[in-house]
């Protein structure tokens, strides 16, 4: 069902509404006084500075939030901006570049969500929402102001996906989504004490065609307060700020906020994680998923963890003993739940759901330690970090006729590896090999044993000598020199 202006006169009293809107929310961020007024910017002005015009990019969106950033921002850190509970705030949205073929009446799709910035949160975010929603029944996270918004239609809102909204719009119309955040960044705080600090939040917006063809990502990172909390937050920002003799290091504050561009995982290739869930890099955070959907039966599409193990195994040839695949950094999320249950890490595939290779490698060990426990994260850190086994001894020859040097390495260290590591080397058969011995003090030579072997220095470079055995021509006595 589609929400849009039935006549003429509805579409010139929309019209007026759009280029009104600026002024509302202007008026609602009553707290910052005449700071904020409408005589501070024009939005059609900011339209036209030069960061804006990217015309003939393909796919190429802009997204700006009429709220305004916080003045504390550092100049090498993602700016935020302050948001109060349940006031609405204008988000526009604009399709850049030609938009000739979307002529016919094409519409596009957004999805508008408001998920956790902090990585640590995302891995409980499910069971944050769970408890969210069973202190606040029948309310939603994020809601639209419908009489406030212009130029969208079908809007849909999942009422298990309390986080997110959906609507179409045309890209050849101002389209502008008057949005409310109704929860505050302390309700997901662990309170101890009394002013506990508020986490903050990413509103993300995601566009897709109408078949579902991802097109564009962008978000930016909000914290949000009860009514009235945001004007006093800035203002309260501001007036350190004006204190401070380092200013220079901070970033001026805008009245609206540009949300960045993200690079985004293609809907049909993350269906398996809920719809819409994004696995994307932030200005904040080098990968990060976001989603506030339930977590799929990951057992319905890998089998169980002991069966797919065994079955991983059987296709291998048999699982060695301590032995770890290690997780290709560019294995794909279905990879990497794979990855996790051959490796006796099936109990967290779930918190894993939607975490790609690269995401995985990217975690600390004190991540780890603290998502999974200490004996689970130690253990999944040090399989995310294997390496192949570095050997006991490493040593260089080289024939002495010849200046190119071979590596031996040893894990037994005895004279028997030692043997077979050289006969190997020169395609020879360790039967034709007698003793080894190595060159002494004024040229004695000095029968290798396994002691010998133990005691000698790692990376030692030596030339061998052939020399034939006396009872056996068949045979050669080999010495190091």
């Amino acid at each position: 069902m589609a929400w849009a202006r039935s006549s003429e006169n509805s579409l010139g009293a929309a019209a007026d509404a759009a280029d009104n809107l600026t002024a509302d929310f202007d008026a609602s961020l009553s707290g910052l006084g005449h700071e904020l007024g409408s005589a501070a910017y024009n939005m059609s002005e900011v339209l036209a500075l030069p960061i804006f015009k990217q015309e003939g990019l393909e796919n190429s969106f802009q997204y700006i939030l009429c709220a305004a950033t916080s003045p504390a921002s550092k100049i090498n850190e993602e700016t935020v901006t302050y948001l109060n509970q349940r006031q609405s705030y204008e988000l526009r949205l604009k399709r850049l570049g030609d938009n000739s073929s979307f002529q016919g009446g094409e519409l596009l799709k957004s999805v508008v969500r408001v998920v956790f910035h902090d990585r640590r949160l995302q891995y409980t975010e499910y069971e944050q929402l769970a408890q969210w929603r069973s202190i606040r029944p029948n309310e939603r996270l994020l809601d639209i102001d419908i009489p406030l918004s212009v130029n969208i239609y079908d809007i849909r809102k999942d009422p298990t996906a309390v986080n997110k909204v959906e609507f179409q719009w045309d890209p050849n119309k101002d389209t502008s989504v008057a949005i409310q955040v109704h929860c505050i960044s302390t309700e997901f705080t662990a309170h101890r004490h009394g002013g506990e600090k508020g986490i903050p939040f990413r509103i993300q917006v995601d566009s897709y065609t109408t078949e579902d063809e991802h097109l564009h990502s962008a978000s930016c990172q909000i914290k949000v307060f009860k009514p009235k909390g945001a004007d006093r937050k800035i203002k309260t920002d501001r007036e350190k700020m004006e204190k401070k003799p380092d200013k220079d290091k901070y970033q001026p504050s805008y009245e609206y906020t540009i949300l960045t561009e993200v690079c985004v995982m293609p809907l049909h290739e993350t269906q398996q994680c809920g719809p819409s869930d994004a696995s994307f890099n932030s200005p904040a955070s080098s990968s990060y998923n976001s989603s506030f959907h339930s977590p799929p039966d990951v057992n319905r599409s890998l089998q169980s963890p002991t069966t797919s193990a065994a079955a991983a195994s059987n296709e291998d040839g048999g699982d060695k003993a301590g032995s770890v695949e290690p997780l290709a950094p560019g294995a794909n999320i279905q990879e990497t739940q794979s990855w996790l249950v051959h490796n006796r890490f099936g109990n967290y595939v779930r918190t894993f759901n939607n975490f790609a290779g690269a995401d995985l490698l990217r975690l600390t060990r004190e991540d780890l330690v603290q998502i999974c426990g200490p004996a689970d994260g130690i253990r999944l850190f040090n399989a995310l970090q294997a390496r192949a086994i570095r050997p006991r001894l490493t040593m260089y020859v080289c024939l002495e006729s010849q200046h190119v040097y071979h590596a031996i390495f040893l894990e037994n260290l005895c004279v028997e590896e030692l043997k077979l590591k050289i006969a190997q080397l020169f395609n020879a058969s360790p039967s034709q090999l007698a003793d080894l011995y190595r060159q002494g003090p004024t040229g004695i030579h000095v029968i290798i044993t396994d002691q010998m072997v133990q005691n000698l220095s790692d990376e030692s470079c030596f030339a061998l000598s052939m020399v034939k055995a006396e009872n056996d021509e068949n045979r050669y006595h080999v010495i190091f020199k």
